[in-house]
Parts: C-alpha cells; sequence; structure tokens
C-alpha cells in the first residue's frame, strides 16, 4: 500500500446515478465486508437505486461488469487476489485489470477497480475496510467511480 497520495474525497452528491456492484464470493470474509461497504457508500451519496452481483472469483468480475455497464451509471468490481507459489496471481491480476478497463472504455462507464491484488490475507485485511484498516476499498472505489460518472455529465454539452 503506498499510503500516501489519495486524494480525500469521501462522499459526492450522485442523486439519480444508479450504481452496479459485482463481488467476487472468493475470499469471502473480506469481499462481504467490502460490498457492504460499497453499499453503504453509494446510499451515503444518494444513488437512486444499486444493483448486486455475485461471482465465484476475480476473473469472472469484468464479463458481469460488463452487463452491468449496460444498465447502470457506474459500476463497481471488488474481489481479493493473494498472491502465491505460482504464475496464476499475475494471469489473474493482469486478465481483471484488463478487463475491468475494457469495460470502462468499450462502455464509456466508469469501472471502479475495488480489486485488492495483495501479497498476503494481511495486507488485504487491512484494505478491506474492517475496524482497524488502514484502507477501505469498498467505500472509496464506489465513490471514486461516482465521482467519475459526475465528471462525465459535467463535460455534457
Amino acid at each position: 500500500m503506498a499510503g500516501f497520495g489519495e486524494p480525500g474525497v469521501s462522499f459526492v452528491d450522485a442523486q439519480g446515478l444508479t450504481v452496479g456492484i459485482v463481488a467476487a464470493r472468493w475470499h469471502g470474509d473480506l469481499t462481504d465486508h467490502m460490498l457492504a461497504r460499497a453499499i453503504e457508500a453509494a446510499k451515503a451519496c444518494n444513488a437512486a437505486d444499486i444493483v448486486v452481483a455475485r461471482v465465484a472469483g476475480s476473473v469472472e468480475l469484468p464479463v458481469v461488469a460488463q452487463a452491468l455497464a449496460r444498465r447502470c451509471d457506474v459500476v463497481v468490481a471488488l474481489g481479493v487476489v493473494v498472491r502465491g507459489a505460482t504464475a496464476h496471481f499475475d494471469y489473474v491480476c493482469k486478465s481483471v485489470t484488463e478487463g475491468l478497463t475494457r469495460v470502462a472504455l468499450d462502455e464509456a462507464t466508469p469501472v471502479a477497480h475495488g480489486v485488492l491484488t495483495v501479497n498476503t490475507i494481511e495486507q488485504a485485511r487491512d484494505r478491506a475496510g474492517l475496524a482497524g484498516s488502514a484502507e477501505d476499498k469498498g467505500w472509496s472505489a464506489t465513490v471514486a467511480a461516482l465521482d467519475a460518472a459526475l465528471a462525465i455529465r459535467g463535460l455534457a454539452i
């Protein structure tokens, strides 16, 4: 975790926006909490509607994110990938990141990358928004996506 440079935006007025959230079930103790925090953030920002989908793991996030992007103003993808002893970690992280980026660009919809890619489960816990965590990725990813959607709306002429 870098620990510096965060913009500090914890709330935006997203009245009228629909939030789609897709969360992996892998590492469910963490992703369930991240999902709850994402929902809380969307409600705190006055989102009009929240649509939630669950998938098995992080590799499945992009395709469901794309389906959500076709019906929601923003999408938040949540997951946890912990480095293991093989190259699988690298393939999963690359696939998820490229997939979510492609969805955002192809659908012209903000897609928040709320997937924790960490070396240890302790690092994941420190980013999952648990009591005592240094970061709250479920909350911050949701607000970042809403902020991007508002920026896009602000460009409309």
